[in-house]
């Protein structure tokens, strides 16, 4: 028997833990960084969508109250003071149902990064839990 320092493997004990620990983390944080990236396009593009969309319907809507406020003002011009004040009302009730939709859908709204978030606390439970099984490492 050869009473030579003992040759270990390549990638064994602390220092090989070490590397494939870092080479870990820097995967995981990889793949979260492309997550989020793709996240963020995403955001970006249903963003884009509904400023699109809401501009084109308050143009809309926009025109069609203004031909509705002149065409009730031909039809009834001689009573023009109430057929104006019924309609001032009205819009205004319409104004304001709107802006309470528009905060009870926002208050609604998933956080813009739910999905790289869970993961992210996923990871950080792993991480803790396999430090806390980890073995204790024997002293040199």
């Amino acid at each position: 028997m050869a009473s030579g320092p003992r040759s270990a493997a390549p990638g064994a004990g602390p220092v090989g833990a070490l590397r494939r620990m870092l080479s870990t983390l820097l995967d995981l944080g990889h793949t979260r960084l492309q997550l989020i990236g793709n996240e963020i396009q995403i955001e970006k593009h249903r963003a884009l969508q509904m400023l699109a969309q809401a501009l084109l319907a308050v143009f809309c809507g926009c025109m069609a109250l203004l031909m509705a406020v002149g065409l009730a003002l031909a039809l009834w011009w001689e009573q023009r003071i109430a057929v104006l004040s019924i309609l001032l009302v009205l819009f205004a009730a319409a104004a304001i149902w709107l802006q309470h939709r528009i905060r009870n859908r926002r208050a609604m709204q998933d956080h813009p990064f739910a999905a790289s978030l869970a993961e992210l606390q996923e990871d950080l439970r792993q991480l803790k839990e396999t430090a806390q099984h980890a073995p204790p490492q024997e002293p040199r």
